[in-house]
């Protein structure tokens, strides 16, 4: 971690899961730096929407939340939540949904309402917001998490969200037509879901980690077995992250640390 944040790390990892053609729900912090970096760099071609209705903005300098005005700026349509949410459920459309929360568990359902009970929380957290709409009608969601054992979790302690409910073909039964989780994309690696059970397992694992690691990180027996090492950030990936999408570290936060040389290093 010498050249690079896991922060960066973490949103340039997502922006490479974009395609052309996508149509991208944005949410704040990471994911806003994920859509920018893919739009920048691997797909040029995906639309960038928020939910506060700026439909494919330019993007020019980076929004801090979904609220803020920069959103609208050179749109294609500045819109409404109607027509945002109306957009994200379009069945003829890829709409892939970036989201975060407290807690995840094996399926990628969500808790970002509380921890404790309900009645008695240890900690209230804003909520769904659009997070439950998105989780239930994109075709798709990309989940960004710390990955921390108290929030992978076997047990959510309050649904939030959908994934994939309980595995296998829950979701469908319970009468959602498409969607579910995609990948989760952590500090640590990229997780994804396997196709017929839709557990998650260890998909992807940072230069600066390991699989076992990782596994000690989550809160639930975790398949390593798949895993391999993810490609570090190129040069242009992180110029461009760093003096295109956010040269003042609005979201990225502190620049990385230096490795120190010479005579002096270490004193």
């Amino acid at each position: 971690m010498e050249n690079y944040t896991a922060s960066e790390m973490m949103a340039l990892s997502a922006g490479r899961l974009v395609k052309n053609g996508d149509i991208l729900f944005a949410g704040t912090g990471l994911s806003m730096l994920a859509t920018t970096v893919a739009k920048r760099i691997h797909a040029p071609g995906a639309v960038v929407f928020f939910e506060t209705g700026g439909i494919d903005p330019s993007l020019t300098e980076l929004p801090l939340a979904v609220a803020d005005l920069r959103v609208m700026v050179g749109t294609s349509v500045n819109s409404s939540l109607v027509d945002a949410l109306s957009l994200l459920s379009h069945p003829k459309f890829n709409t892939i949904a970036f989201l975060g929360a407290a807690q995840i568990d094996r399926y990628g359902n969500l808790n970002s309402t509380h921890l404790g009970t309900y009645k008695n929380p240890i900690q209230r957290f804003p909520g769904s917001g659009g997070a439950c709409d998105a989780s239930s009608m994109a075709s798709g969601t990309v989940i960004f998490m710390q990955h921390e054992r108290r929030r992978f979790v076997e047990k959510l302690d309050y649904f939030t969200s959908p994934g994939w409910l309980t595995g296998g073909d829950s979701r469908s039964k319970a009468g959602f037509s498409r969607g579910g989780p995609k990948a989760v994309v952590t500090n640590l690696g990229i997780l994804r879901f396997d196709e017929e059970t839709k557990a998650m397992y260890l998909s992807e694992y940072y230069p600066h980690t390991e699989p076992e690691k990782i596994a000690q990180s989550t809160g639930f027996d975790l398949d390593i077995s798949r895993a391999t090492q993810a490609m570090p950030p190129t040069d242009i990936e992180l110029a461009t992250l760093r003096e295109e999408v956010d040269p003042q570290r609005l979201i990225l936060g502190p620049q990385p640390a230096q490795k120190q040389t010479g005579k002096g290093a270490g004193k």
